[in-house]
């Protein structure tokens, strides 16, 4: 809440200096925003600049997943997350913001460059798991791996050596995407086991990226088919009550 209070200030702060640029000279604010920006910081590289909720702020993202708000004139820019009051419930309207990116870019991964694990009976739910055979946290998750499956919950792993593309753990990784059984050679490999060494075209390095692009820093790292990113280990009984599968 304090965060909040203190981004609105800085908000607030930043209307007062806003002038109604576009309607004086016809320039798009978020035309003036981008050149303002490239000015200051020539090799910012931004990807989109769009209306924010909040009148005469503006959103800009750039190419490495950073957002920032700006002022329509681009003579004010800060950082943070938005906050909007609705009742008595307070949305951070940031966070929707990279929810919608997570799901966009999760979703668009096939299943066949992941390891599935499939419930035997009706898939009630899907998991994103950014996972490193090392990870000893991740090693804890999957053994509730079974529990998901018989509540439902399909687990669809995407790899993330955190080590980097290279490493021991990328390697073992690259030998479990290349299984002829992927599902046992995970399994292996989180037990402890080396699964036997086999190289072929893989998506480890790419899922690796995409994880950091949407803002992974350890293992396990979970997202929710709404783009809602869950850090760490979850219990799966608690997972579904998360994904309201199980009642509180």
């Amino acid at each position: 809440m304090k965060q909040w209070v203190r981004l609105a200030a800085v908000a607030v702060t930043c209307i007062a200096g806003i002038t109604q640029v576009a309607s004086e000279d016809g320039v798009h604010p978020e035309d003036r925003i981008r050149s303002q920006l490239k000015q200051a910081v020539p090799g910012i590289a931004i990807t989109s600049i769009e209306p924010s909720p909040l009148k005469g702020i503006y959103m800009v993202e750039t190419s490495n997943r950073q957002l920032l708000y700006a002022s329509e004139d681009g003579r004010f820019i800060f950082s943070g997350d938005m906050y909007q009051i609705d009742g008595t419930k307070i949305a951070n309207m940031t966070e929707l913001r990279r929810e919608a990116y997570r799901k966009k870019l999760v979703t668009a991964v096939a299943e066949e460059d992941m390891v599935v694990f499939r419930p035997r009976g009706d898939v009630k739910g899907k998991v994103y798991v950014f996972t490193d055979v090392d990870c000893g946290y991740c090693r804890k998750l999957h053994r509730e791996v079974p529990r998901m499956n018989e509540l439902g919950i399909q687990v669809n792993y995407l790899a993330y050596p955190r080590a980097g593309v290279g490493s021991d753990s990328y390697n073992k990784m690259v030998s479990v995407w290349c299984a002829e059984d992927r599902q046992a050679a995970m399994t292996v490999a989180k037990q402890g086991g080396r699964p036997e060494s086999r190289v072929c075209d893989n998506p480890v390095a790419e899922e690796f990226e995409l994880g950091n692009r949407i803002g992974v820093t350890g293992t396990p790292a979970i997202v929710l088919e709404s783009g809602r990113l869950l850090p760490g280990y979850v219990p799966a009984d608690n997972l579904a009550r998360t994904l309201g599968l199980l009642t509180p």
